[in-house]
C-alpha cells in the first residue's frame, strides 16, 4: 500500500488487520488531527471542497486540509450551502 506525497495518509504506519470474514488486509494507523488555525468561510451553493482547495491552494487534491481543519468525518458534509467552515491558510 503506497500513498502519494500529497495524500493525508502519506508516511503513516501501515498495519495488518483481520476483517470480519477472517481475511487479512492492511490499514493505515489512525492519525491525530492537528489543531489548525484558519479563516471562517461561508459555503456557497455551488462550492465543493476540491474546488475551494483549487481556488485557495492551487491544488484540488488538498481538499483534505479543509476537512481536517473542521474535524468532519465525511468531508462532503462540509460543503453545505450556508454552513460556515474553517479554512486553513495556504
Amino acid at each position: 500500500m503506497a500513498f502519494l506525497p500529497n495524500s493525508r495518509y502519506y508516511g503513516l504506519p501501515i498495519v495488518p488487520v483481520i476483517g470480519p470474514a477472517g481475511t487479512g488486509s492492511e490499514a493505515v494507523v489512525l492519525r491525530r488531527l492537528p489543531d489548525v488555525a484558519g479563516d471562517s468561510r461561508m459555503i456557497e451553493q455551488a462550492d465543493t471542497l476540491d474546488a475551494l482547495a483549487l481556488l485557495l491552494y492551487g491544488d484540488g487534491t488538498r481538499f483534505w486540509h479543509i476537512a481536517d481543519a473542521n474535524s468532519e468525518l465525511a468531508a462532503n458534509d462540509l460543503a453545505v450551502a450556508g454552513r460556515v467552515i474553517r479554512v486553513p491558510p495556504a
